[in-house]
């Protein structure tokens, strides 16, 4: 009776935590959401979708497309951690697991893109004090609520939400829910900023297991792309910039509509829009669900 007890508690010790999911492997990104705003990048001046604030929305109207091409900030800038993994590139997962305990102490990314690496905490340690220094991927802690992965990561340096200039502070908390199933990673996300969001920002990404892929290296480096006086950022001042009605234009959308805002998340503002005149044909981004079909036409 002792010893079948004894057996019995061995064996319960040898299982695997409840629930508790393994993410190791090849992932290869899914993008039937937000294919035009992951794929070729989002238009200039479309804030739909986001609770912005009028701080955020200032500072997205000053945006010029070529900053990117700035050697000295902006060419090989990464992906902040909390937009990552909604560009382009694929993702590999692995897990360090404790020699005495066998049981996962951190889980550890890297992306394609940038070569961007991550690793998540999951051992129960603080997160840094608000003056420790700050970086593209922050610092990343998790814990299980059954099956799903909750992750949040702060000490992030400021970035963007949206690769069109809508801002996000280095004040954000960024918090993640991974959920697998079989073949399949789901990651929802939701971004909490004082500086430049009313509320949370919700969105979500999904992964396929590809065993098979081999991720290559990034590779970025500097180049003189336009002849410019060093030191020059491209921005418009506030009010100059020509561009910011092309896409409400495109879509026939009223103007105020693509301003964004927590008001234009909810399904009653359909009943506020007037004056939507959509095209007699679909002209933009009538196809997209990869980098190779995801064109104007």
């Amino acid at each position: 009776m002792h010893a079948g007890l004894t057996l019995t508690v061995l064996f319960v010790a040898g299982l695997p935590l409840l629930a508790q999911q393994d993410f190791s492997g090849e992932w290869a990104p899914l993008y039937h959401e937000d294919g035009p705003e992951r794929l070729p990048g989002p238009e200039l001046a479309d804030y739909t979708e986001l609770p912005i604030n009028d701080a955020a929305r200032l500072r997205a109207d000053s945006w010029d497309a070529d900053r990117i091409s700035v050697v000295e900030q902006y060419q090989c800038r990464p992906h902040g951690a909390d937009y990552s993994m909604r560009g382009l590139g694929n993702l590999r997962i692995w897990s360090d697991i404790d020699p005495v305990t066998q049981r996962t102490i951190a889980i550890h990314t890297h992306l394609l893109a940038w070569d961007s690496e991550r690793t998540i905490y999951l051992d129960g340690r603080p997160h840094p004090g608000a003056d420790a220094p700050h970086t593209w991927q922050g610092f990343s802690t998790g814990v299980w609520e059954g099956n799903m992965l909750t992750i949040t990561t702060t000490h992030l340096k400021e970035n963007y939400i949206r690769r069109n200039g809508v801002p996000r502070s280095d004040k954000a908390i960024f918090t993640e829910h991974w959920t697998r199933h079989g073949d399949y990673l789901t990651v929802t996300t939701v971004i909490e900023d004082p500086v430049f969001l009313t509320e949370p920002l919700v969105r979500s990404d999904n992964w396929y297991l590809d065993p098979g892929q081999h991720i290559g290296i990034f590779g970025c480096e500097y180049a003189a792309e336009l002849p410019k006086p060093e030191g020059t950022v491209p921005h418009h001042l506030p009010g100059t910039n020509p561009y910011l009605h092309e896409f409400a234009d495109y879509y026939g959308l009223p103007y105020e509509a693509t301003r964004g805002g927590a008001e234009t998340l909810y399904p009653e503002y359909r009943s506020k829009i007037t004056g939507y005149h959509p095209p007699d044909h679909c002209e933009r981004f009538c196809v997209c669900t990869t980098l190779f079909n995801c064109n104007l036409r």
